[in-house]
């Protein structure tokens, strides 16, 4: 009998990983890193419960390193097979994982040069360069609705979840003793007011459902309402003399930040005429999605019309920076823009120089559109922080904090409900990706609406499938 073992996000938001094992077969279901707290797993105690040399098959839902990042280091420990993902996912990994191989390489040294000053042993990187190319190369890109053999008894089809480029529903099958079986994991399911990307695609069979939960706990604001308020905190920041920055991920969130402020502009509606992208990753990602233009959801022709000449043909005041010189110039603007910058959970990148030089200044504005991870910057200063250690330094937080709920990437509440209601029969239910609290709030509306009892398990939790 196969069974499933949940080895990643679990009572947590991050660090994806699923191990399905057959008679004949174990296949690993997403590879990701833990971001936040406790996301510093040692080397020296195994990064995976596993050995990566007995994985057959690998397959991802999608190119976000809390499902991904860790595809390195897998291949690093031995492992030589496949690594199914969609096709914009294949792209986005080329971009990611070489960024997160280099963040890799450079807080190494800074480590190790710590470890020499106290005596201590060094420590290798979690991955090198070189083994982002060896993912690169065993990746096996497959596109939406392709039913495909992974293995002898293991099916695989990817349906579109409207979260980010490329994103995927995974649905799976796993044929023994001449019985079949299907597993449905949801991935990240999309807002469906997303303005660039279409909504989930329904499923309505299954006999195991893992169901993520990041936002169980609650619905998303209204976007019309999310929209307005954004648009007044513009308007604020301009009449005050500040800059607004903008901590977002460089995937899915800076693309649809950079078409609401492209609407706006068409409609009257941006007061600042200086809007800097500044993140080297954000703005190749950006050309991804301009190559996948395809998978939008249409529902603005002029958009689509315009974006074929490029981002600049959409949002003329934007400026791509991608030297370290124009990024630190930026810190020299005393008002008037708007600076977009990665990390989105301000754990890293360019922000967090934006945050030194900038978060003390009670003029600008610093807006938050999407969910901040526990032990994470952005979360402490969300949840009320007066000061935050920045590099060493001890910075005051003054400037005008705000959370745009609206804009997540991810279903609300009624959202998950909604898109799980759609399975013809109850399939044995997990949630997966959320916090404990959300996902009790989440269990106790499972039942309160479907009558449907939503497991919660344990980590290393092994079940039949």
């Amino acid at each position: 009998m196969a069974t499933l073992e949940f080895l990643g996000a679990i009572r947590q938001v991050t660090g994806s990983c699923y191990l399905i094992q057959t008679d004949s077969a174990r296949v690993l279901l997403e590879c990701g890193l833990i971001q936040g707290e406790n996301h510093s797993r040692s080397i020296e105690q195994g990064i995976f419960g596993f050995d990566a040399k007995s994985i057959d098959a690998v397959i991802i839902s999608h190119a976000h390193l809390d499902h991904s990042g860790l595809l390195p280091r897998l291949i690093r420990e031995g492992y030589r097979g496949e690594i199914f993902v969609t096709t914009p996912t294949a792209d986005l990994l080329d971009i990611m994982l070489k960024d997160a191989a280099f963040l890799q390489q450079k807080d190494n040294e800074w480590e190790n040069r710590r470890r020499a000053r106290a005596g201590e042993q060094p420590v290798e990187p979690l991955y090198e360069l070189q083994d982002v190319e060896q993912v690169l190369a065993q990746l096996n890109p497959l596109g939406y609705a392709e039913r495909v053999d992974v293995l002898a008894g293991v099916e695989l089809c990817y349906r579109d979840a409207g979260h980010i480029i490329g994103s995927a529903i995974v649905e799976i099958w796993i044929s023994e003793s001449g019985a079949t079986r299907k597993l449905v994991f949801s991935g990240d399911l999309g807002n469906n007011c997303s303005p660039l990307l279409r909504d989930p695609e329904v499923v309505a069979e299954a006999d195991m459902l893992l169901l993520e939960s990041t936002y169980g706990d609650r619905d998303h604001r209204l976007m019309e309402n999310t929209i307005d308020e954004f648009s007044a905190i513009l308007d604020t920041a301009m009449q005050k003399g500040g800059n607004v920055y903008i901590p977002s991920f460089a995937v899915g969130r800076t693309q649809d930040l950079l078409y609401r402020l492209g609407r706006f502009h068409r409609e009257g509606r941006l007061p600042q005429q200086k809007i800097f992208l500044d993140s080297p990753m954000a703005t190749s990602v950006s050309a991804v999605y301009l190559k996948y233009s395809k998978l939008y959801n249409h529902d603005d022709p002029e958009f689509n019309q315009s974006i074929k000449n490029g981002w600049n043909s959409w949002l003329p005041m934007l400026t791509f920076t991608r030297s370290t010189e124009e990024s630190m110039a930026l810190n020299m603007i005393s008002g008037g823009a708007i600076i977009i910058a990665g990390s989105g959970m301000c754990t890293g990148g360019r922000i967090r120089h934006h945050l030194k030089h900038n978060l003390w200044n009670n003029k600008n504005h610093l807006v938050f559109v999407g969910f901040q991870a526990r032990g994470t910057t952005g979360r402490a200063i969300v949840d009320g922080a007066q000061k935050i250690n920045l590099m060493g330094n001890e910075i005051a937080v003054r400037a005008q904090v705000h959370t745009l709920g609206g804009f997540s990437a991810h279903a609300g509440q009624q959202q998950l409900l909604q898109w799980a209601g759609n399975f013809k029969q109850k399939p044995t239910l997990y949630l997966v990706h959320g916090e404990l609290e959300k996902m009790l709030v989440l269990q106790k509306q499972f039942m309160a609406v479907h009558n449907w009892y939503a497991n919660i398990p344990e980590p290393g939790e092994r079940v039949q499938i």
